[in-house]
């Protein structure tokens, strides 16, 4: 083509990416920042749920020790019974999960047609919308529906940021980059829980509308550093504007536009997708999604069989049960019987959370997301059938022995250390890594709206897991062998299911899929480049129009911002 631009491939499988550089580093970090808003959302309601003064409010119970004092057994008994019903508590938590898995699924769509930036502050839009309403609220069907509302932009947000994470980092350190992803969000939730210690024992609106409009600050800080960061490049190649591919790719990779890294990196990334839409053809909208389940699922490299993966590693994250202890951590541990101050314990189990995260950013290169999810899932089932042992004997509530829940509560921490340095990250990092491009944005939707799913289960029947009202199951710490036993079953999907992905590009890791099963994929090697299978080496390579966005005019000013 006259004027055009001719980039060719490579054969060689270490020069399909760019040196990574400090500014991809910053940017994935400032993209994380949006497991905030997941953690936050998590963390507030669990202290919000025991605060006096929104239990007066949503009940229109009095304070036991105004209608009673505070020495008859009439008062321990009052003390008790004060709580919201669990079908309260149900409703509250369990809305959110659900607007996150109506929001996760459209997001998949929205990001395939406006891209990955402006669908994520599209849900940062969407998620202050509800957070009025959640602000607003002094009755339950207001709160309900700023819940609900919310919740849409969250899975917006959480969905799309692990696709343009996983999209953008570099291979050698993507784990560790999307599993900050992660520690944002336990770092939102030690935020929420902070917040929440502050303002428990405030007796107006304030107790529970501070910790809530705090959250405006995580919309505003994401929303706003988002315009000045580049779209990602496999967007643009999977819409067919190579051109601006280019660009972002070289604004991501920190190198220029005429880098043999840049040339090798986008020839790699178009190859596969030439290859993607040979085996996976694009036909009407409804094909779209129907491709997301394509072929056999007994085969590894299948659609169905990658969906299929995403979906449980999903729900197996959610079915630990450590949501058990964010929504529920400040109820539960007030059922116990002898803690003072259940928020302060929720407060350290949440810090526990935050400051292990971190160790997984090195775990997850050096052992990979294959060997951490089976060691942690071991780990975790130790350490909850042990609270779940000690619960129901000396620790149980009769009993009023301080030094058998002391013990309880160690064992819970270990088993949130546990989870937030294999199970927590690793989760997000697999589901951003297994689709290939056709399908990713839809795939790494579904897998989200599974996480959301299961968390709006967990929400809707932990209450009457644990409640004490009649009707309840009242397990109480016997509900820790119910989280153990399921991890029993994320152990073994972990071993047969998950494949090793560590140190692979995107690409690559879509032809491992092609040529090993989970059990052996650790020994893969990258043996040949899409680019050379695509003839894209040495031959017609990768034609573009424009070095410039300046040059190409036939793109919106949107789309060129966008670079």
């Amino acid at each position: 083509m006259p004027g055009g631009v001719v980039i060719t491939g490579t054969a060689d499988t270490s020069r399909v990416e760019a040196p990574v550089t400090v500014k991809a580093y910053l940017m994935c970090a400032f993209a994380a920042f949006g497991g905030i808003f997941f953690g936050y959302d998590t963390g507030w309601m669990s202290g919000v749920l025991g605060m006096p003064y929104f239990i007066r409010l949503y009940t229109g119970i009095q304070y036991p020790d105004v209608l009673l004092g505070t020495s008859s057994e009439a008062y321990k008994t009052q003390v008790t019974n004060f709580h919201l019903p669990a079908s309260n508590q149900s409703l509250t938590t369990s809305i959110l999960s659900a607007g996150t898995f109506f929001g996760a699924i459209i997001a998949g769509d929205v990001a395939d047609f406006i891209g990955r930036r402006m669908t994520i502050i599209t849900g940062c839009a969407v998620f202050s919308v509800g957070c009025i309403l959640e602000t607003a609220s002094t009755t339950l069907p207001v709160m309900v529906v700023g819940r609900l509302i919310a919740g849409a932009g969250v899975g917006f947000i959480s969905a799309i940021i692990i696709l343009y994470m996983s999209e953008i980092a570099p291979k050698k350190v993507r784990g560790a980059l999307v599993a900050g992803y992660q520690f944002c969000i336990t770092i939102g939730i030690l935020l929420a829980n902070c917040v929440v210690y502050a303002t428990q024992n405030r007796d107006d609106t304030g107790s529970y509308r501070i910790p809530i409009a705090v959250q405006f600050l995580w919309a505003i800080i994401l929303a706003s550093g988002l315009f000045f960061l580049p779209e990602s490049p496999r967007y643009f190649v999977k819409k067919g504007k190579l051109e601006l591919a280019a660009i972002a790719l070289s604004n991501v990779r920190g190198q220029p536009l005429d880098s043999e890294y840049i040339q090798d990196e986008l020839a790699e990334i178009v190859a596969n997708h030439e290859y993607e839409m040979q085996v996976i053809p694009q036909t009407s909208y409804i094909g779209g999604w129907t491709n997301c389940f394509k072929g056999p699922i007994t085969k590894g490299s299948s659609n169905s069989r990658r969906t299929t993966v995403g979906i449980l590693m999903q729900m197996m994250q959610q079915l630990t049960g450590i949501n058990f202890i964010f929504y529920f951590g400040t109820i539960f541990f007030q059922s116990l019987g002898s803690i003072q101050n259940p928020f302060l314990i929720s407060l350290i189990t949440a810090l526990v959370n935050t400051c292990s995260t971190p160790l997984s950013f090195w775990m997850i290169e050096r052992f990979g997301r294959r060997a951490i999810l089976i060691y942690g899932a071991m780990g975790m089932i130790v350490a909850q059938f042990i609270v779940g042992i000690i619960g129901v004997t000396a620790g149980a509530p009769q009993n009023n022995n301080s030094s058998a829940v002391s013990a309880m509560i160690a064992f819970i921490c270990i088993n949130i250390f546990f989870f937030a340095v294999t199970w927590g990250p690793s989760a997000w990092v697999v589901v951003g890594e297994i689709f290939p491009l056709p399908i990713r944005s839809r795939g790494v939707g579904l897998s989200t709206a599974s996480n959301w799913f299961w968390n709006c289960i967990i929400g809707v029947i932990t209450p009457y897991l644990v409640g004490t009202n009649p009707g309840d199951a009242n397990l109480g710490a016997k509900v820790f062998f119910l989280w153990g036993s399921l991890c029993c079953i994320s152990l073994t999907f972990a071993y047969f299911l998950v494949p090793e992905t560590k140190g692979l590009s995107l690409e690559q890791v879509d032809r491992m899929m092609e040529e090993t099963n989970a059990r052996n994929s650790a020994k893969w090697v990258p043996h040949s480049t899409f680019a050379e299978d695509m003839g894209l080496t040495h031959g017609k390579g990768v034609v573009l129009d424009a070095q410039h966005t300046e040059t190409a005019p036939h793109y919106s000013p949107a789309e060129k911002s966008a670079v």
